[in-house]
């Protein structure tokens, strides 16, 4: 059974306080806690915003005055997008043919009988026109517009700190601003200052049903056996040296995350990276987690379907995009920003990774060398210690099978199922929610037909059983004892399902909803990219291009962000929207609301007591490993990319 996180956890000695023994005190054993200066914590993160604008700086000029004229191919594409919008604009919309449209917009191969290249892009330019993202902005008033900001800026401040406010938790702050936001958009509709709100058509549902079946999953695969195959994981982690411990933390996340989705990796090794910080009780658990969030994030750039919004990407593009094509393209940048993330990881958090180290160079040693400090061995031995006193115990309860048992044999078919279902292009979220009915379904059969039985005797003070009690009716007859009820799955496992974690991005897709359908997003790319919007992945603008995209998926949200670009910019080569996956996705790091990954790590640790993942911890780390990271794998993208920078479709390549 998991053990609460605040009795066994200290502050972080990075950004609250750090120990130093004093000499008056070392007699009596008592540490002096002296507190960190601002400086320290958040010097770094102002030192990577502060090169990022002078880089900007220099390479557009203060004011923009050095973003370079448009080139022949970038007037030409112009040209071809006018035209091409124009002969679609023209065309005659089929209201009987388009009733499926979201589905039929994704056929990019359309034969001449069903209209060919042209048809296709009606039906997708209907499809980002009226479904994908609607302007209503035009609607609003000046007032409806500044009152349904600052609403949604007010919230994204709860939600970015819940614990500077009343203790209600991020999913109460998130459904009470989404219900806030529907009833001022009302009073809007009303007074006469803005628009209808279709709050359920701002809802996505895919992402609910997907974490719903995940969490469905990730329960089962627990709950069901001890010693199972999600034990088998966690002890697949689990290293006596705390620097290998966050290295295989973000190796499994890397990779899973690039198989699978970060969502589902880490709702999976949330729980499991927080017990193993109650195992070794750690003092700082905050680089176990930010090893899992941040790597997960970054890993899901490898591929298309490794996060939501490459999955948007790949269907959103006017070009085909394969899987190959789109991971031979992210292999170079998104390898760099996991070595550099991980190697910031380690300099930042060296005090809880490497103890007793003197500092740089020892440990380099103590990475490629095999050297230990006596802090590192006393760790070591203290690990196999207690490895060796939970085998002894396990010898003599005998209840835990450590090879694998036909359950765990079920469960690793059921996986790779999921995997290879998953891998062959089926709806992740019908796939997800399957998996977990199917273990529920084998996790109720095995309680009740193979589980012992739960012993209901009572015992008396003296340890003697007591006689089972019996009951009477009204006349004083004995009423027969009927048969053992049943528990069933309702009153037990699917109780801890997080409802409160749907509840979080229900609240959220409501808000930011609301706030895209002001046009202020849309208003504030236009602004800040000015000469740079028609040649926006070209050198120089592209270095700013990604910076507005990581500040605008903070702001709004990257699904929300990938659905304007591509209404905005509907032939967007290949090549853009790898860079837009790319500056996207790495943008989920930089602060907590950046991504759902980060989200659902902070509610998971939260929920065994582990509550040091929070917004102002993450950010100082979150920064610079974002920025960083950003501008190398920009620039290795740029220089070193297969996928065209044209558009075949449009006519562009020729």
């Amino acid at each position: 059974q998991k053990q609460p996180m605040m009795d066994t956890m200290t502050p972080s000695t990075l950004y609250d306080e750090e120990c130093t023994p004093s000499p008056a005190n070392v007699e009596e054993g008592k540490v002096v806690k002296k507190k960190v200066s601002s400086l320290r914590t958040w010097g770094p993160a102002m030192i990577a915003m502060a090169l990022v604008i002078a880089l900007n700086a220099a390479l557009l000029g203060p004011s923009g005055e050095n973003v370079p004229a448009l080139s022949d191919q970038a007037l030409n594409k112009r040209a071809l997008s006018e035209a091409r919008t124009a002969q679609v604009s023209a065309m005659a919309n089929d209201a009987q043919g388009d009733r499926y449209l979201s589905r039929t917009y994704k056929i990019r191969d359309l034969s001449e009988e069903e209209g060919g290249m042209m048809e296709y892009t009606r039906r997708r330019h209907r499809y980002l026109g009226e479904y994908v993202h609607v302007d209503v902005s035009d609607q609003f008033s000046v007032f409806g517009k500044i009152s349904v900001s600052v609403i949604y800026f007010a919230f994204w401040v709860f939600l970015m700190f819940p614990n500077w406010f009343l203790p209600i938790g991020r999913p109460g702050i998130a459904m009470g601003g989404g219900l806030t936001m529907v009833v001022w958009r009302y009073i809007l509709v009303v007074s006469g200052q803005g628009p209808i709100f279709d709050a359920e058509k701002v809802i996505i549902m895919e992402p609910l049903f997907l974490l719903f079946g995940l969490m469905l999953t990730t329960i089962y695969l627990e709950k069901m056996e001890r010693g199972g195959l999600f034990d088998k994981l966690r002890d697949s982690l689990d290293d006596p040296v705390n620097w290998k411990r966050s290295g295989k933390i973000m190796l499994m996340s890397t990779i899973g995350s690039a198989a699978v989705m970060n969502d589902s990796i880490v709702l999976i090794f949330s729980g499991v990276v927080v017990d193993l910080c109650v195992r070794h009780k750690v003092a700082n658990s905050l680089p176990y987690l930010l090893s899992l969030a941040t790597t997960a994030n970054i890993g899901s750039a490898y591929t298309m379907t490794g996060n939501p919004q490459n999955i948007l990407i790949v269907s959103l593009a006017y070009d085909d995009i394969g899987w190959t094509e789109f991971l031979m393209n992210m292999v170079l940048p998104v390898t760099v920003a996991s070595i550099l993330n991980a190697t910031m990881m380690f300099l930042y958090y060296r005090g809880e990774l490497f103890p007793g180290s003197s500092g740089l160079m020892e440990n380099v040693g103590i990475m490629f060398a095999g050297n230990r400090t006596p802090e590192m061995l006393a760790q070591e031995h203290a690990y196999y210690a207690r490895q060796a006193a939970a085998k002894e115990a396990e010898g003599e309860m005998g209840d835990i099978q450590h090879g694998w048992t036909i359950w765990s044999k079920l469960q690793v078919v059921i996986v790779i199922a999921f995997l290879i279902c998953f891998g062959m292009g089926f709806d992740v979220c019908v796939v997800s929610i399957c998996a977990g009915a199917i273990l529920m379904v084998l996790a109720a059969y095995k309680r009740q037909h193979y589980d012992p039985k739960p012993d209901m005797t009572e015992y008396d003070a003296e340890g003697n059983p007591l006689p089972p009690k019996k009951t009477y009716d009204m006349d004083g007859n004995e009423i027969e004892p009927e048969e053992e009820e049943l528990v069933t799955e309702s009153e037990t496992t699917l109780t801890e399902v997080d409802y409160g974690l749907l509840m979080l991005f229900i609240g959220q897709f409501v808000l930011i909803g609301s706030f895209n359908d002001t046009g202020v997003p849309q208003a504030f790319f236009n602004l800040t990219m000015g000469g740079c919007a028609d040649q926006m992945t070209s050198v120089p603008c592209v270095y700013w291009f990604v910076l507005i995209v990581t500040v605008l998926s903070n702001l709004a949200s990257n699904v929300p962000v990938v659905q304007m670009l591509a209404a905005t910019f509907p032939y967007a080569s290949p090549y853009d929207w790898l860079q837009v996956s790319f500056s996207a996705t790495i943008a989920g790091n930089l602060t907590m609301l950046g991504s759902a990954a980060n989200m659902i790590v902070a509610f998971q640790a939260a929920k065994v007591g582990d509550r040091t993942f929070t917004s102002e911890r993450h950010a100082p780390f979150g920064i610079p490993s974002t920025l960083v990271c950003l501008y190398a794998g920009t620039f290795l993208l740029s220089t070193v990319h297969f996928a065209p920078e044209c558009s075949e479709k449009l006519g562009e390549c020729g």
